[in-house]
């Protein structure tokens, strides 16, 4: 997965043609880590329907901040610029296809 920072996002994630979800996360969250290899996995197998990214909140502040991000992990699904979905939480496999299931 590919991290972007607060210079970059407007680029890869506002500007992108198809849907991007943002794994907004830190180094000291166990949560975030749990929820990492299962995005990866998604990634992987529907890559070509939806880019998956993540941002360190610690070394990115600017981002989270205009977008309300108070807890992490927060998963923010943005199309077309905005943001059309928030899953906060660490979720099983499963319960995160379910909530992109309309999008992948």
């Amino acid at each position: 997965m590919k991290a972007v920072t607060d210079k970059d996002f407007a680029t890869a994630v506002l500007e992108s043609d198809k849907p991007v979800l943002v794994d907004f996360w830190a180094e000291w969250c166990g949560p975030c880590r749990m929820v990492a290899p299962v995005l990866e996995e998604i990634s992987k197998e529907h890559g070509d329907k939806i880019e998956i990214v993540k941002m360190n909140i610690d070394e990115n502040p600017k981002v989270p901040a205009e977008y309300g991000v108070m807890q992490i992990p927060t998963l923010n699904l943005y199309k077309g610029g905005e943001v059309v979905k928030q899953i906060m939480g660490a979720k099983p496999k499963a319960a995160l296809l379910r909530e992109l299931a309309e999008f992948i």
